[in-house]
């Protein structure tokens, strides 16, 4: 009688954006594009004492990214701020695409596997961008809208270290349930300390372009 074997699983490949997919951080980038330089220069003059306070460890990086998006983009519509959102996908971004991390993205959607953007990035871009590169979920930091304008507050924890894998399993729990013989195979990449959190969570893992070992 011949052997039945199972089918392989599933297989989700998770990629932090900024510094893996591209070569910098986005998100001064895009301010940039929004206020223009000189408010966005005035932005975070305003924003230092905060900024000061994360590069010197005093304050989490949540608390600083909350206050720098709060002067940036409280009471700004959302037609506005999407209107940027698409001239810095199509402008601003073909210019910062890292070419090692695009292409690990397109073997794994060419061999048929679930990709997922997951990011401390900001909702207002992030979306756009996970559907230029057809990805089948972005999961980042969501700010909160009122009557179609942006209150400047954070809908959700900044989407960094242990929250990032807590929004993968809530996202693979969706999607995939509880049992655990029906759990995708888990690779990840990622390119800080930041990062860490998820590629642990992996069964296969990459760090700054290099295989990283699973403990």
């Amino acid at each position: 009688m011949p052997e039945v074997t199972s089918p392989a699983p599933p297989v989700v490949a998770a990629f932090d954006f900024d510094g893996t997919l591209t070569r910098s951080d986005t998100l001064l980038t895009f301010l940039r594009r929004l206020l223009g330089t000189p408010t966005l220069l005035w932005v975070l003059v305003v924003c230092s004492p905060w900024l000061a306070g994360y590069v010197l460890r005093l304050i989490s990086n949540h608390r600083a990214k909350a206050v720098l998006l709060k002067a940036a983009l409280a009471d700004r519509s959302v037609a506005e701020v999407e209107r940027c959102a698409r001239a810095f996908v199509q402008d601003d971004l073909p210019q910062q695409w890292r070419p090692w991390g695009l292409q690990q993205l397109v073997q794994h959607q060419q061999a048929g596997h679930r990709c997922v953007l997951i990011t401390a990035s900001t909702s207002p871009y992030m979306h756009l961008v996970g559907a230029s590169l057809g990805v089948d979920a972005v999961l980042c930091t969501e700010m909160e809208v009122v009557d179609g304008r942006y209150t400047g507050r954070l809908a959700t924890a900044n989407c960094h270290g242990e929250e990032k894998v807590a929004r993968l399993k809530a996202w693979l729990a969706h999607d995939y349930g509880a049992a655990t013989d029906h759990q995708p195979a888990l690779h990840a990449y990622g390119d800080t300390k930041g990062d860490w959190p998820m590629l642990r969570l992996a069964q296969k893992a990459w760090y700054r372009g290099k295989p990283w070992k699973v403990n």
